[in-house]
């Protein structure tokens, strides 16, 4: 095993990367378990150069907080990447299963004194071993019908939920789980349903403009997405109520589709580009100040199509990323109207890791929630490190998650809060599920929900 230069002070023990130290001959292309060829498109190598394996961002990645392996760490990757790329490897199961496990939380360009773009090399990397992957590394069946052909067509997921609905208001639901027929089930049937939210009522078919309160100040687009507006239809409409009490007239454009993250991180790169264009063609033809969304994994990905798509689309790409908005990043620069409602609770604010690291949004969410009267924000531990919701994370690597998920619940419940609020739809799964699990009290909602309760019924 090769015990990598990374630092010669630090203790080697826990660098041992699975890399050989001196192979007797150079891994060819045709037998590197992954297209190489393909990779040199979408990867410029200089970017692997940019680690300079200082170490700075091992404390910040969840994986490698969990497990300490260093193959589980960041630079650990990065050194594993570059070994396949440069031949010294092949991806092997070991290789495959430390890639795999990287949550893509971005938490290490955030630590990252170089500015490495850790997602610039990981992101298209899980798509070369996603096409490359042989039957049994693959996700199961019923994961890639779920994952590619259910969760990223909004439509689809609301048909899938009636049945839940149904049975959740007529008790069935959590009869089956208290007398343990739900262990029945597939395991990730079982995870979903553990996930599943108290269903509300749907909103229907949403108008196409949405009229301002008082005074126009902004037109805007909403990004409804795919899952979030099918499992919280309320949390789209506490958006676009919130938009109107800023005065913002509210278009939703007809033809916008799944935003592309789904497919593109489970190895799927064609129809997330399908769907790129699809959006930027749809929202491009809208007279909009801005387009909003109001999940973090949507509005990270959307901002990053021109890293997705060819360089002849980048124009066009860069346009339309140019009025990609995350709510509470709009609402502060446009001046949010002051709520006047309280709310007397003690709120935990939760960093989604695509909207602190993927998009750099932090303050923004809790100078919004500090404005709203009677509100106290208590301080979270390690409030900026993924709860292993991570987008599908929850279903593909479902150890991990668990383990993340129950220190995220630790920490949640040591701050005292009666409400625990974040910016995307994944981590409010997550630690909802966790909720439930431990029988807390404790509610999870969206940071603009709150928003919506300060401000109260739309005039009229």
């Amino acid at each position: 095993m090769l015990q990598s230069d990374l630092h010669p002070d630090e203790d080697s023990s826990t660098m041992a990367i699975v890399v050989p130290d001196q192979p007797r001959a150079r891994v060819q292309p045709e037998d590197a378990g992954i297209d190489l060829a393909w990779l040199a498109t979408k990867i410029d190598y200089r970017q692997f150069q940019d680690c300079v394996h200082c170490g700075l961002c091992t404390a910040s990645c969840p994986t490698y907080v969990e497990t300490g392996d260093e193959n589980d760490s960041p630079r650990g990757r990065i050194y594993l990447m570059r070994a396949v790329v440069d031949g010294r490897t092949s991806v092997t199961s070991q290789v495959r299963h430390h890639l795999e496990l990287c949550l893509d939380c971005r938490a290490c360009e955030t630590a990252c004194p170089s500015g490495v773009q850790y997602g610039h090399l990981i992101e298209p990397f899980k798509v070369a071993l996603g096409t490359s992957a042989s039957p049994s590394e693959r996700p199961s069946l019923l994961q890639r019908l779920i994952l590619h052909h259910l969760f990223p067509y909004a439509g689809r997921v609301k048909l899938a939920l009636a049945p839940a609905r149904l049975l959740q208001r007529l008790g069935v639901l959590d009869f089956a789980d208290r007398i343990g027929l739900t262990r029945l089930l597939p395991t990730t049937l079982q995870r979903m349903q553990a996930m599943l939210p108290a269903l509300g009522r749907r909103h229907g078919t949403l108008p196409e403009i949405l009229p301002p309160v008082g005074v126009k100040r902004a037109r805007v687009a909403l990004f409804t997405g795919c899952v979030a507006d099918a499992m919280y239809p309320e949390t789209t409409a506490a958006t676009i109520r919130v938009l109107q009490q800023n005065g913002c007239e509210v278009v939703i454009p007809r033809g916008q589709v799944c935003c592309g993250a789904i497919h593109y991180h489970s190895g799927s790169e064609d129809p997330a580009l399908k769907m790129a264009r699809t959006n930027m063609e749809i929202f491009g033809s809208a007279e909009v100040d801005a387009i909003i969304v109001n999940v973090a994994g949507c509005g990270a990905m959307l901002k990053e199509y021109d890293h997705l798509l060819p360089k002849n689309e980048h124009e066009q790409a860069s346009r339309f990323i140019s009025k990609v908005k995350d709510i509470t990043e709009f609402l502060i620069n446009l001046g949010p109207v002051v709520p006047t409602r309280s709310i007397n609770a003690t709120v935990a604010y939760h960093d989604a890791c695509h909207l602190c690291h993927g998009q750099q949004i932090r303050s923004q969410p809790r100078e919004l929630l500090s404005m709203i009267p009677g509100l106290t924000l208590s301080p979270l531990e390690e409030s900026e490190l993924c709860c292993g919701a991570a987008g599908t994370y929850n279903l593909t690597q479902a150890e991990m998650s668990e383990r993340l998920g129950r220190r995220k619940m630790e920490n949640i419940v040591a701050t005292g809060a009666s409400i625990v609020a974040s910016g995307n739809i994944g981590c409010i799964l997550q630690i909802a599920r966790k909720i439930k699990e431990t029988d807390s009290t404790i509610e999870c909602v969206h940071t603009i929900d709150l928003l919506d309760r300060a401000y109260g019924e739309l005039p009229g």
